[in-house]
């Protein structure tokens, strides 16, 4: 083979066993998506209405520019001012086909010297992205005594050169949210020698969201980057746009990689984007959003205690993050589950140091309920009690 081998990320490898054990995939009509990092594609109570439709001109059809449609940067960065007061411009916005190449570019271009400072707990592609670019990369420790919550201490480390922090914020999988003057304290940490990368996907998952951009004083003099998209909030994953906001700088060297490494985003695509961000809707989303997950959040945790899992979760995303009574792995769980067509993503798939059954993780999942109708509880809470009965 011409080509180096290599694992999917680690949700692929629930989904591939789901598929072999139920015999269909995970998110058709009968199964049970909770292992699914994914929102409601359909209006939210009180919420805005998707659009069902954008004009294309013939324009749109020629090759996109290469740091984005200008309509969509100036949306962008028009929507961080008016939420979060953010001094900022269109020139500070990079767009991107979703988050994560957002994330690779970024870690791409990296200079070599530079050491990225990682939860042990976090996001599973970051394990993957930084394994498969040789990113030279330290780990803080995120678990049962901290509350998943490394200080801004942790993350900074010992003053041993140059590093980049990075973290999602809300976390998947935990959901714990950085907001207030701790975010703003992680903000303020940056340096000439120590950058910032926050990946805000869940950003709209907590009320009130919470964006570092807020707390940035001067986004052209820093190594600050935040990581949008409208992949999580605003309810559209198919159409596979992110963005990148940073010093123009920066958005000038990502945009001399699009110009030979990405080719630029679909207009179309990003012609949804915009439509997404209209004023007024956009405004509708922001609370909406929250309001409809913080109480899909609140009745799935309640139930959970019951069923006697211990809670780890923050407030924020749409994830629980659950551990299982002593003896029982979430690996052992999904068994019970594969036969109900359900599935969690196991917590070792979440442990940055991938130590599988030697993992502290082995006995949490997280449990997604953002793809969940809320006429869904009863019976996803039934299931989870006879496969945890089973296992017991």
């Amino acid at each position: 083979m011409f080509l180096r081998q290599f694992p999917p990320m680690g949700i692929y490898e629930t989904l591939y066993a789901f598929l072999g054990a139920f015999g269909t995939y995970m998110g058709e009509p009968g199964t049970h998506p909770w292992s699914q990092g994914f929102p409601r594609t359909e209006q939210l109570p009180d919420g805005p209405p998707l659009p069902d439709s954008v004009a294309i001109s013939t324009a749109d059809l020629r090759y996109p520019k290469a740091w984005g449609l200008p309509e969509l940067r100036e949306s962008i960065a028009r929507y961080y001012r008016d939420a979060y007061g953010a001094d900022v411009s269109s020139e500070n916005v990079m767009v991107f086909a979703g988050g994560r190449p957002a994330i690779v570019a970024l870690l791409l271009f990296l200079e070599s010297d530079i050491t990225v400072r990682i939860a042990s707990t976090e996001y599973t592609p970051y394990y993957d992205i930084l394994e498969r670019l040789n990113r030279r990369y330290t780990l803080v420790e995120s678990g049962v005594e901290n509350a998943f919550k490394p200080s801004t201490e942790d993350y900074a480390g010992p003053d041993a050169g140059r590093s980049l922090m990075l973290l999602s914020n809300p976390c998947n999988p935990t959901g714990v949210t950085r907001a207030g003057a701790e975010l703003e304290a992680l903000v303020r940490s940056a340096g000439p020698d120590r950058g910032l990368l926050v990946d805000e996907a869940y950003e709209l998952f907590h009320e009130a969201p919470v964006s570092a951009l807020q707390y940035i004083r001067d986004i052209d003099d820093s190594n600050i980057f935040v990581i949008g998209a409208a992949t999580k909030g605003l309810q559209a994953p198919g159409i596979r746009v992110g963005w990148v906001v940073a010093g123009r700088q920066h958005v000038e060297l990502l945009s001399n990689f699009s110009s030979f490494g990405m080719g630029g985003v679909s207009h179309p695509s990003q012609r949804y984007a915009v439509a997404l961000f209209k004023p007024g809707r956009i405004e509708l989303a922001r609370s909406a959003v929250p309001a409809f997950y913080g109480s899909q959040r609140a009745r799935y945790g309640e139930a959970f205690g019951e069923l006697g899992l211990e809670l780890f979760s923050g407030e924020g995303g749409f994830y629980h993050w659950c551990r299982l009574p002593e003896g029982l792995t979430a690996d052992a769980l999904n068994q019970r589950l594969f036969e109900q067509g359900a599935a969690v993503l196991k917590g070792t798939d979440c442990d940055m140091a991938r130590r599988g059954e030697a993992s502290p993780l082995d006995r949490f999942f997280r449990f997604s309920f953002g793809p969940l109708a809320p006429e869904s509880f009863e019976s996803d809470v039934s299931i989870l009690r006879d496969a945890l009965a089973d296992l017991t």
